[in-house]
């Protein structure tokens, strides 16, 4: 019987508490379940398919929080505002979690829970994007944009990559104007930001 109290949701809270603390590399069941207060054995009461399941469970966690801090920073905003409240809720994310960030799948992956909260993700930059008169493939295109500068920014600076002296916030505010200005004049703009 299950223990009282622990479920798959707390499974993935002391998973995501391991992680944060030493990094995905160090995402054991054993250490998982020491954190739990559970033997080993007993976590597969709760994750029933081991290691891979909790991968998965965390990736869909952290994919949807990511898209709930997106969609929040959105709301009320629209255009140039809307653009800019995404890439810096996005970039505070990976900053306030960098091991979750790293953990998180970059690949689509053949699980429709994963598939929902990254389409969910998406579809929060591709919203914004309306305030720009975008949709259709031109929406397409520049949603892969705004996700390839917020990934990249965010990869980059977690890990360390940047190791000159110029501040890293000036440096992202030139990438939201950079592509706030990109936006505006997209092919096939035809809103106002």
């Amino acid at each position: 019987m299950p223990r009282v109290g622990l479920n798959p949701e707390q499974v993935v809270d002391h998973a995501l508490g391991l992680i944060d603390e030493q990094g995905a590399d160090g995402l054991t069941l054993a250490a998982v379940a020491a954190r739990a207060g559970v033997a080993t054995p007993s976590l597969y009461k709760h994750v029933s398919g081991g290691l891979t399941e909790l991968r998965r469970l965390i990736a869909v966690r952290v994919t949807g929080d990511l898209a709930d801090r997106l969609a929040e920073a959105a709301v009320g905003r629209g255009g140039d505002e809307a653009v800019a409240a995404v890439l810096r809720a996005y970039q505070a994310y990976a900053v306030a979690y960098p091991q979750r960030y790293r953990a998180l799948p970059q690949a689509p992956q053949p699980d429709e829970d994963l598939t929902r909260a990254a389409t969910r993700l998406v579809g929060v930059i591709v919203a914004v994007l309306r305030g720009y008169g975008l949709d259709g493939s031109e929406a397409i295109h520049a949603a892969r944009t705004v996700r390839s500068a917020a990934h990249g920014f965010a990869a980059l600076s977690t890990s360390g990559a940047f190791q000159l002296a110029e501040d890293l916030t000036q440096t992202h505010e030139r990438i939201v104007t950079a592509l706030t200005t990109a936006l505006r004049h997209w092919p096939g703009a035809h809103g106002s930001a």
